[in-house]
This record gives structure tokens, C-alpha cells and sequence, in this order.
């Protein structure tokens, strides 16, 4: 039943390759497929499996897990992928079936969730038994696969998942197929595979089909197959350029004159959103946001196993910008296109990550906000930076001002670099010719903000502008008029389409929970705040009902008091005992001035079942 690779390494043939890496008389799997391997364990003299590592969440890897779980093995995941594994009860829930453009194969996923001990973080590595496991990000069968790197006698060993099958081949092309009538999965495959052309792998062992102990000949022909598919689909074309050269200055040098460009000042052209780097001359780097770096295409779904940040192209910026150290991240706004990336950055680089006051705390507690684009992980803040005031870095001194439009949580970063004073904001307009508002209301845009963004640039009159997913844009008179006439053709037609009174504001609402999500056991207490809005223009009596779940206790449920502007009430609710519930929903009903506004906000609270024993 078992194939000897060596002497402590064992390939057992099931749903997938399962790969026995022994220490002594235990082992850690390399995925699982049905978990038969375990009823043939004594054969090779092993007592005890201690893990299962899994590369990625297809069924056909890991279909038995219930039977690890049961047997008290480590189950441990890919980060990306941990949904998929301890989650799949509320993906199956939430899977769109009806009208389904989401081709990507995350319907191939386990049938019951299992227990999860930890999940393999990119980049992390990790002692088991005997040996020192390194995690790679290896996208392409899936967004979230990974491949794990092992050194054993003298030889680098990758177990590749499904990333490739056998010399040009893999195991399937459709998992490849991220959306629909897509190729995504077939770029990132490239761009994996030729990171391990560059770790000189000396065998491959994938999930299905034989080891393979001539891997860059394998790898190269899967390469040159691949990107003559992609050529005949007339996908990615400039997929070996932007490998090649990710990163490049802001302002080119000119030709045949003392003009440098911007040496000191460099765009990434191959991530979801643009990032900038600024170097000293110490050899270190700022980046001004970090999302998700070398992006080959968005995988359809918002769910977390769609969405794969990692730091392909860090290796080229070193290389060819001589940096010794990425210092600081320093992101505009909240959104996951342009933070995603930070946690890597932080854990694998050692970079601190700086933010806005106005904005710290929802990288640190996304849970309590109601925004979209909300990365899924906390982003802890090593340093919350205030505004309007200077701030030191190396050689540089940087202004973050308020930036509210494309949302109230952003800031435009100001700094002087290579003699152009420069203006980074973000999201703020859309196009090149940044004259297209980018406005989102439930980013809380409110009437006014782009106003103030005229009125901003108009101060600061900075040279360039650095957009989020455009190119610099210089700066004009002519540039800033425009902004500034638009913008007052914009509050003006929100005024004339909205009605006076009462004044919802731009987005509509005149209340919010804090936290908007919490998880619980059940009959512990959550407190939470309530933001309310006076509507009016004077001193009003607003009363607060908290509307929850029959059976759940509130204190106080109904609370009345004169307010005027923005006012902060505050209740306790807590579960009953016994109850497991995701999501259950709490509202607060509004009256204002006597009139009804109904249920203005709601809260989501997950009720954990209680472990026992």
C-alpha cells in the first residue's frame, strides 16, 4: 500500500497522494483523502499521527478528515482556506446556486465541517517532529493553495499540491477557472511555478500523478503550455513583464537630460491596487498601501478563500532597488485592496504597520464596524498617526490629512520627494484624469466631502496626485477649478434630490450598533453602543428600543432622552442558555420628535455552543 520515497518519507495512493513523514514512530500526513492511510499505519512501524498538513480544501484531499478528528490528529489548514475547513456548514448555506456565475470550485469542499488546530500561515515555518516544514503561497489549482517545503538529506523536497500533476501536466484545468470564462488560475499557476524554478525544488511530489525528480524540466514545460494558453486566450500578455519588472519609478528618467524622474519614488504596476514605495537613502522602504501583491485576476465570491494576499514581488524591489528593509506600511484607508497584504508584511518582514487615527482602530477591530471592504483579519497598529500634524520618517516629513469622500475612514498622505510635492489619496476620484467621484455611501459619504477635497488640494496645490487604481495625475489650475465647480454641483443635486427635513444625510440612516458583530457563548452578556442622529434641526426626544431574539434579555429595552446632533446609548443583551445560533439579529427602533423611523440599525451576535468536558 505504501511507496517508500525514503527512509522517513512514505507515499500512501488514495482520493489523493498522502504523504507519511515520519519521525521515529510517529508521523505528520500531507493531506488526508478518505483517511484509510490510518488503518495501514502499523505497516511502516508508525504508532501515531501527531498533524495532518493540508495544502488545500478540495474534497478529494481531505474527504475522511472527521476520521483525524476523531483520532485526536491536528488538522491544520491553509490560512486562506480555514472557512472551508471549520466554516463549510455556513459556506454550503451561503453558496449561491440559482443564476450562479461563480464558477470557481469551492463546491468541491468537505460535506461537515471539522475541527481546525491551526491554520499554515505563508511563509511560516514550522517544526514537526524531526523535520522543519516552510509554508509557500502556490496559487493557481486554487486562489488559496499551498505547497510545503521540507530539506532532507541534502535534498529540498515540495509537496505541490495540485499545482502540477506530472512534466506540462496537471490534474485539472476547469479548478483553474477562478470566474467565469476565466483564466486566473492558469496565470497564478505560472507565477507560482516559476517561484519554484527559482527555490531549486530537487523533487516534487504532488497530490496525483508519480514523484517527479526532474522538476525544472517539468516546471518549464508546464510554464511554456500554460502561457501559450493564456496567449491564445489573449489573457494576462503582460504576465512576464510585470514579473520581471513589478516595480518602477513614479516619473521616469527623462532622455538625454538631467531630469531623474522620481529615483526615490516607485509604483508596483502589478497589484490589485497601486501601491507606492518610497526609499532612503538608509536602503529602507515606505510603502503607502499594501494589498494584494502580483494580482493575476480576481477570483470570483468575496468569501475569504477567494481573496490570497502574499509577497511575490518583494524579492524583485530588493534586487533592484537595493532595499534592505520594507520599514513601514502606511495605508490610506481601511479597505482590504489596499491592507490585505499588511499582516504578511508585518509577520514575515518585520514592517510596523502605521495608520490614521481616524481609521487605527477598524484595521484593529473590523468586527465592530458596518463598512464594506473590511479585511477579515485584525491588523494590529504599531503606531496610530495623527492628523494634520507632521510626522517623521528617515529623511521625510509627511502631513496626513482627513480625506471623507470615497469614505469618511481615509486619509491623503502629503510629503515632499525628488523636489515634487506629492499628494497620495487614495480612492478619492476614479480615472486617470481624477475627475470622477468615487463616492460610496454605505462608506459613510456625506454631503460636503468632496467640497472639502477640492478645498484641500487647493491648499496643499501639490504637484502630483497618486491615486489608488490610476495613473499620477499632475496638477493643474485649471485641474483644481474643476474639481471644486463639480464638487458644488454635487451637494447641490444631493440637496435638491433628498428632502430637508427630516435630514437623513447622504447615506440614508440615522443610527448604528457597535459592535455590529459579535460572537458569544450563550448567556454571556454583550454590551453595546448605539450612535443615534437628530434629524432636526433642534433639540429633539428621541426614544431607543431594542428590538432582539424571543427569549434574550435587554437591559434597559427602552430608553428616552431630548438630543440634539449625535447622541451615544448604550445596552446589555444577553442569549439565553442553551442556545447555538450564527448571526442572530438585534435592531433598534427609532422614534424621533414623535415620528416613527422603524428599525434604524442591526447588530449580529453568533452564539458559540458551549464545549463541554
Amino acid at each position: 500500500m505504501f511507496t517508500r520515497i525514503t527512509d522517513s518519507l512514505y507515499l500512501f495512493r488514495d482520493t489523493c497522494n498522502v504523504y507519511v513523514l515520519c519521525s521515529g514512530h510517529e508521523a505528520v500526513l500531507v493531506d488526508f483523502g478518505s483517511g484509510d492511510v490510518l488503518d495501514h499505519l502499523n505497516d511502516i512501524g508508525i504508532d501515531r499521527v501527531t498533524d495532518v498538513l493540508m495544502t488545500h480544501h478540495h474534497r478529494d484531499q481531505g474527504q475522511g478528515l472527521a476520521r483525524a478528528a476523531q483520532a485526536g490528529i491536528h488538522i491544520r489548514v491553509p490560512h486562506t482556506e480555514q472557512d472551508l475547513f471549520h466554516s463549510v456548514d455556513s459556506h454550503w448555506q451561503a453558496r449561491e446556486i440559482y443564476d450562479n456565475y461563480n464558477v470557481r470550485q469551492d463546491r468541491f469542499s468537505l460535506l461537515e465541517s471539522v475541527p481546525v488546530a491551526a491554520t499554515l500561515d505563508d511563509y511560516q515555518v514550522q517544526q514537526f517532529g524531526d523535520h522543519a516544514i516552510t509554508v509557500l503561497p502556490t496559487p493557481g489549482h486554487t486562489p488559496g493553495s499551498i505547497s510545503l517545503l521540507l530539506e532532507m538529506d541534502g535534498r529540498r523536497i515540495l509537496f505541490s499540491g495540485d499545482l502540477i500533476a506530472a512534466p506540462g501536466k496537471v490534474f485539472s484545468l476547469s479548478a483553474t477557472q477562478w470566474t467565469y470564462n476565466g483564466a486566473e488560475g492558469v496565470a497564478a499557476s505560472i507565477a507560482s511555478l516559476f517561484d519554484l524554478q527559482d527555490r531549486q525544488i530537487d523533487l516534487l511530489l504532488p497530490s496525483h500523478g508519480d514523484p517527479i525528480d526532474n522538476p525544472q524540466a517539468a516546471i518549464a514545460l508546464l510554464i511554456e503550455r500554460f502561457w501559450e494558453l493564456l496567449q491564445r486566450r489573449k489573457q494576462n500578455p503582460r504576465l512576464f513583464q510585470l514579473r520581471e519588472r513589478p516595480f518602477q519609478q513614479v516619473l521616469p528618467a527623462a532622455e538625454g537630460s538631467n531630469d531623474k524622474g522620481t529615483p526615490h519614488l516607485l509604483m508596483h504596476h502589478a497589484s490589485m491596487a497601486n501601491m507606492y514605495v518610497l526609499l532612503s537613502e538608509s536602503g529602507k522602504a515606505l510603502f503607502i498601501d499594501f494589498g494584494y501583491d502580483f494580482i493575476t485576476g480576481i477570483a470570483a465570491g468575496s468569501d475569504r478563500a477567494s481573496r490570497r494576499p502574499w509577497l511575490y514581488t518583494l524579492p524583485a524591489l530588493k534586487s533592484q532597488f537595493g532595499v534592505k528593509k520594507i520599514d513601514v506600511v502606511l495605508p490610506t484607508h481601511y479597505h482590504d485592496d489596499h491592507v490585505a497584504g499588511c499582516n504578511l508584511l508585518r509577520r514575515v518582514e518585520g514592517t510596523e504597520v502605521w495608520a490614521a487615527e481616524n481609521f487605527a482602530d477598524i484595521l484593529e477591530n473590523p468586527a465592530r464596524y458596518d463598512l464594506p471592504c473590511l479585511w477579515y483579519d485584525p491588523i494590529t497598529v504599531d503606531r496610530r498617526l495623527p492628523l494634520a500634524q507632521p510626522i517623521s520618517w528617515e529623511e521625510y516629513t509627511m502631513t496626513l490629512h482627513p480625506l471623507p469622500g470615497h469614505t469618511r475612514y481615509a486619509v491623503a498622505v502629503e510629503f515632499e520627494v525628488d523636489g515634487l510635492r506629492i499628494l497620495a489619496t487614495g480612492d478619492q476620484y476614479q480615472g486617470d484624469d481624477g475627475l470622477s467621484w468615487n463616492y460610496v455611501y454605505q462608506n459613510r459619504y456625506a454631503i460636503g466631502d468632496y467640497a472639502a477635497t477640492a478645498e484641500l488640494y487647493r491648499r496643499l496645490t501639490p504637484d502630483l496626485i497618486l491615486s489608488g487604481h490610476w495613473q499620477p495625475l499632475r496638477v493643474t489650475p485649471e485641474y483644481l477649478q474643476k474639481i471644486a465647480i463639480d464638487a458644488d454641483a454635487l451637494d447641490r443635486l444631493h440637496r435638491e434630490l433628498l428632502p430637508e427635513k427630516p435630514d437623513l444625510g447622504a447615506e440614508g440612516f440615522i443610527a448604528r450598533i457597535m459592535p455590529y458583530q459579535a460572537d458569544v457563548f450563550a448567556g454571556e452578556t454583550i454590551p453595546f453602543d448605539v450612535e443615534v442622529r437628530n434629524p432636526f434641526p433642534h433639540p429633539e426626544e428621541v426614544v431607543v428600543r431594542v428590538v432582539a431574539p424571543r427569549g434574550w434579555e435587554v437591559q434597559p429595552e427602552v430608553q428616552t432622552l431630548q438630543i440634539s446632533g449625535i447622541h451615544q446609548f448604550s445596552f446589555k443583551a444577553t442569549p439565553p442558555p442553551g442556545l447555538a445560533v450564527r448571526r442572530a439579529r438585534l435592531a433598534v427602533d427609532l422614534t424621533v420628535a414623535r415620528q416613527r423611523f422603524g428599525q434604524q440599525a442591526e447588530a449580529l451576535v453568533t452564539v458559540l455552543p458551549q464545549i463541554t468536558g
